[in-house]
């Protein structure tokens, strides 16, 4: 009798199992790539690292991603953050460029244990357009 209870309860769990896993789908692998059409950045940056920047941008700048990534033109919802077709973003490759150029040439040196540069916070100060002082009296 005991045997019998045994191999029902065991026969029962087995079909329960059975059928839960004949209703759930295993997890589909998602090939992650890199990131593509990468001009300013390096070409191996992490997901992580890139995010970083992205962030930082949106900070400096107080804007969100839209300002720099075109919306995906096959009507899919989101961004394609690969394209080049919004003016902004070739924009922001220029701007990141003349920051780098001015930092490698007057900033390549600790002052108090600081490595000072500037970013795009330096001009922006969270708006999109720089703030500017005239000089004029």
């Amino acid at each position: 009798m005991i045997n019998r209870t045994k191999f029902l309860m065991l026969s029962g769990i087995a079909a329960v199992v059975f059928t839960i896993s004949a209703f759930t789908q295993a997890p589909t692998t998602v090939q992650t790539e890199g990131p593509k059409n990468l001009k300013v950045l390096p070409k191996n940056v992490s997901h992580e690292e890139l995010e970083k920047v992205m962030k930082g941008f949106n900070a400096a700048l107080g804007v969100k991603c839209n300002f720099c990534h075109a919306p995906k033109s096959n009507g899919e919802k989101g961004l394609d953050f690969a394209s080049d077709e919004n003016p902004h973003k070739n924009i922001a490759r220029e701007m990141m460029k003349m920051t780098n150029k001015i930092n490698k040439k007057y900033f390549k040196h600790e002052h108090a244990g600081v490595i000072q540069n500037i970013t795009c916070e330096t001009c922006h100060n969270g708006n999109k357009e720089p703030k500017t002082v005239s000089l004029q009296p």
